[in-house]
């Protein structure tokens, strides 16, 4: 259906996508993350990708994983940091991430500043590889 969504903060400052339903990031102790919400913003039936948006509360983090399939990430808000297999980057506003397959990535918010960002994705990706212990411990900041 043709349209226009707004994108505007809400009493609490967060920003949200007009009539888009706020969702959790993942399920609860699937993995390690912390203060993170999704939105759906584009998912039609015909096509085979979906356009989310991800927001990150300051100080707060996605997981840290690996796909087979690309990622393609657009800063909207915010700045933070985005980790791609051992470096570290400073991410900020209309900044593009692009991930490769089977690169170890996660976003980290500033600690003053919510991330959000578009992240599109295809319907048929593979489910996300977690690091074990030794490569966890070895990536960690």
């Amino acid at each position: 259906m043709s349209g226009v969504r707004r994108f505007a903060p809400d009493a609490a400052g967060d920003y949200r996508w007009q009539a888009v339903e706020v969702l959790r990031y993942k399920d609860e102790g699937t993995a390690p993350f912390r203060d993170i919400t999704r939105q759906v913003l584009f998912a039609p039936p015909d096509q085979a990708s979906e356009l989310r948006y991800f927001e990150i509360a300051p100080g707060g983090h996605s997981t840290l994983e690996r796909h087979e399939h690309t990622h393609a990430v657009l800063i909207l808000r915010g700045r933070g940091t985005v980790r791609l297999g051992d470096e570290i980057h400073a991410i900020a506003e209309r900044d593009l991430v692009t991930v490769d397959p089977l690169t170890w990535h996660q976003f980290h918010a500033a600690a003053d500043s919510a991330l959000g960002f578009l992240c599109l994705v295809s319907k048929e990706r593979d489910r996300p590889q977690l690091p074990t212990p030794e490569e966890a411990a070895r990536l960690q900041r």
